[in-house]
Order: C-alpha cells, then structure tokens, then sequence
C-alpha cells in the first residue's frame, strides 16, 4: 500500500493468481484449437473512424489531433472487431479468429464492465449447424463446458419462450404482454416497452426466460425473430426468421452467432434504421462505415461468425460471481 492524500492506495492486481494461470490456458486451448482447425488469427485496429449503429450500445469516442492543423478527427473505440474482420473475409482472407479488446460505454456491473475481452471467428462455408457444432468443440470440449458425453440443448427462441412465460411472442399482441407483466407483478415493463413488440420480446426474454437456460450444459437457442435480426441474414425458407443463435450456460448469455448477412443494399438499410431509432432516444449518430459496406458490395463470401465475451467465460469456468474477480485491474466503481 501507498498514500495518496492521506489514503492508502492498493496497487495490486484485483484477481487471484489462480484466476492469472486460468485465463493464460484459456487463451492457449483456444488458439491451440484454431491452430488445429487451421483457422488463422488475424489483428485489426481497436480505433477507427467509424463505429457500429447498434441503438441497444454506446460508445467511447476520442478526437485525433494533427500538429499545426485544426482538422481534428473523431476516433472510435471498437465495440467489437466484426466490421473490420468482415472486411478481410471480403478481401479473401478465408476463416479467421481475433482475441482483443472492446469497449462499450455504460456497462458496468456483475456481467460487464466497459473494456473487455473478446474472442470473435468467422467459418467460410459454414451453416449454423456447423458452426454450433464448431462452438460444441471448442467450449464444450476444449474449455470443459461439457462433461463427457454430455449434450448440448438446442431449443427455438419460440418454444423457450412458451415454455417459460406460457405464451407465443410471435403471434401475440402487445395486450398479451402486457397482462403477462401484471399477473407476474412488472409494473415497470410498459413504461419500458410501449408499444414496441421486439422491446417486450427482448425484455421478457432477458428477464423470464434466459435465466433457465443452459442449467445443465451448452443451451444453443435458434431461430430468432427477424425482428431482432442485426446481422444476420433473414431466413430463406421462412422470413418469419433469422438466421442467429445464442449460446447460454447456466442462465448466462455466453456467445452470439450469425448467419452472416452479405447484402450491401439490406445492411445500408439496416444501419439507417438503427441511426433513426438513435436519434429518436437522444443518442449520438455516428458515420455509416462505407468501407464495410463495399467490401459486402465487392463479394462476401458465404459464412457465418461467432462472438464470445471471454471475461464472462473466464467467470464461468471457475465459477465466480462478478467479473471483478477475473479483471486483472478492475475499473474503480463510483
């Protein structure tokens, strides 16, 4: 301990050594795993000059300064590497894994904090079912997820949500929702939600139904509405849908995995739909990222990708409450 002003100051590092040795064989069974599957790892900038639209994420901005000039830019931290990881697939990289940093402003609590690590691959070819079979492999298998023999569960976000709140969130009006929060004592959720249906799905799914997830194993929910699409491709054989998966272990959102949307005019569309709903609550609106959309435009290969908060992972594997206690210098809390 030091003294700053009188107080002692605790310079050691917030987590155990046993939490140290834990993350660096985390880190090593991983990449040893693409090693295997010959999948490369690549590295991209972490400050760029664009961002994502996501309305559901804030973010960290910084200006560049340019000596003798009063050209300042605005830079942006990376909420996650997936635009320029995108763009190499685009210019033939083939399948490709990146462990960095993100940051995401405003996420602070047991299951955030605002950097983070990140590990995020991409599979050229690959189908959903590939890829969940890919994510069995290496979290279930080479992490120790799964005891062996054990299976997974893969269930539709339709039928965990009827099992777990008694109602279909597909066919049902907002009145439904509604007096579900009644009957269960949410008296909070309408002034939340309105009359936004992909708000009440989002809620109740995160408040009622995610925490019975994955009690026993990897839990792999499918086919989500296309309502909460992000990049994802719309399903083909039934727009009802898209083309994403999330992965939960023990009532824990783990991994987010898509069906890799690969149309320049539909992602365009999108972004300007997020910048929309960004300026109706207030929230900054950052740049369109032009050099993502024409590396869609010039070709993007057929694939899907995968993105796993390895913080949380690392809590998960040795079962601690907080990611505090896996941070090696944690964030000062207010």
């Amino acid at each position: 301990m030091s003294e700053s002003a009188g107080l002692p100051i605790d310079w050691r590092p917030g987590c155990s050594l046993a939490v140290l040795q834990k993350r660096a064989w985390m880190l090593a069974r991983i990449r040893s795993y693409f090693e295997r599957q010959r999948v490369m790892e690549v590295e991209t900038p972490t400050l760029c000059h664009t961002i994502g639209t996501d309305p559901n994420l804030d973010f960290f901005s910084t200006e560049l300064k340019f000596e003798g000039s009063s050209d300042d830019q605005i830079l942006y931290l990376q909420t996650s590497p997936e635009y320029s990881m995108k763009r190499l697939l685009a210019a033939g990289s083939g399948s490709i894994y990146q462990i960095c940093k993100a940051y995401r402003n405003g996420e602070f609590g047991r299951w955030h904090n605002p950097e983070f690590t990140i590990l995020e691959w991409y599979r050229v070819g690959y189908d959903l079912d590939l890829l969940i079979e890919d994510i069995n492999r290496l979290l279930g298998q080479a992490l120790g997820l799964s005891r062996p023999g054990q299976e997974s569960e893969r269930i539709s976000y339709r039928q965990a949500f009827i099992r777990h709140c008694g109602f279909d969130p597909l066919s049902a009006g907002i009145a439904e929702f509604i007096n579900y929060c009644e009957q269960v004592g949410d008296l909070s959720a309408l002034a939340l939600c309105g009359n936004d249906r992909r708000l009440w799905q989002e809620y109740l799914f995160g408040l009622r139904v995610q925490p019975h997830l994955g009690k026993t194993g990897l839990c792999f929910v499918t086919n989500y509405p296309a309502n909460q699409c992000a990049m994802a491709r719309i399903r083909a054989d039934d727009p009802r849908f898209a083309d994403r998966i999330e992965v939960f272990y023990g009532g824990v959102e783990l991994a987010n995995g898509f069906g890799e949307l690969n149309c320049e005019q539909e992602q365009r569309k999108r972004f300007q739909r997020d910048l929309k709903i960004r300026a109706e609550t207030g929230k900054t609106l950052p740049p369109i990222d032009e050099r993502f959309l024409a590396a869609l435009a010039a070709g993007f290969p057929d694939c899907s990708g995968v993105a796993v908060g390895l913080d949380r992972l690392l809590m998960l594997l040795m079962n601690l409450s907080s990611l505090d206690e896996v941070l090696t210098f944690s964030l000062p809390r207010a």
